[in-house]
């Protein structure tokens, strides 16, 4: 560690991201969601926002483009995996880690991250292609590990809003439902190459058992989401009007059984076990 509590870069000294970039031999391409990271300050915080506790046996990350942010997890990692769909950046990172790849410390894995199959891994690392950053989440977050993600600046504080505010919603309780979030660094559109439309935040989801029950997760997270559809409106009317979202084949039996306070709120001022709650009772009902 060092004085100020960040860790310390293993290994050798870190590549600088200008020079990667022109070994790279190919700039980024927005229309590609293409936007890389050339600030030397942000990048090196970036593996610190992981747990202190995260195990760092095998690091995923997810576009790793010129392998600016790459330097740094092999830094701190025993083992970095890379998905890369752009094969000139993916056969870049073969060459500029070689080393790495022959010592079994790096592996590049080439295809479309929604696609290919992911490894088996203890933390996952990555600035994101923003364009799918709401499939990618979702494909990380029931795996149970710690993640330190970049994303849109409104996309990531919906991830962490509270109940009651209005930057919470759908995304806000599926997330919430599988892990503690916290936003940890505001990241100005200056930090990349090329400079994104947006600004961007760097989210830390802590994986953690909800402390609710939920017997039918995919019921529970399209229950949800059927009501946010209806977010101005009572949940009596909510859950009324969105049974070809929700799957409830009898919604007014759970409109009954509900109780009258819940039925008066909307779905802004629930909190996820609020939900779950509800959810359990519709499924119980409705289905």
């Amino acid at each position: 560690m060092t004085s100020d509590g960040s860790e310390q870069v293993r290994g050798a000294a870190a590549r600088d991201p200008d020079a990667l970039i022109r070994r790279a031999g190919a700039r980024g391409n927005p229309d590609h969601d293409q936007h890389f990271l050339v600030d030397d300050r942000v990048v090196d915080r970036i593996p610190t926002y992981l747990p202190e506790e995260a195990d760092r046996s095998h690091v995923l990350e997810i576009g790793g483009g010129p392998g600016v942010l790459t330097d740094r997890l092999l830094g701190v990692a025993d083992r970095v995996t890379v998905v890369e769909q752009d094969r000139t950046f993916a056969e870049h990172l073969r060459r500029e880690f070689a080393d790495e790849v022959d010592a079994g410390r790096l592996a590049v894995v080439e295809g479309d991250a929604l696609d290919v199959d992911l490894p088996e891994f203890t933390a996952c690392v990555s600035n994101l292609p923003y364009g799918i950053s709401s499939e990618i989440s979702f494909r990380l977050l029931p795996r149970g590990k710690p993640l330190v993600l970049m994303f849109q600046k409104e996309f990531g504080e919906r991830m962490a809003a509270e109940a009651g505010t209005s930057e919470y919603g759908r995304l806000s309780v599926s997330t919430q439902h599988y892990g503690d979030v916290a936003v940890c660094e505001h990241v100005p559109r200056e930090a990349f190459d090329p400079k994104p439309a947006v600004q961007s935040v760097v989210v830390r989801i802590t994986p953690r058992d909800p402390d609710y029950e939920v017997d039918d997760e995919a019921f529970f997270l399209d229950f949800v989401k059927a009501l946010f559809t209806q977010r101005r409106k009572t949940i009596r009317n909510g859950i009324r009007n969105t049974a070809h979202i929700s799957g409830l084949s009898d919604p007014e039996a759970v409109v009954e059984a509900a109780d009258e306070d819940v039925l008066r709120k909307r779905a802004g001022n629930m909190a996820p076990a609020e939900f779950a709650e509800l959810a359990q009772l519709a499924a119980s009902v409705g289905l």
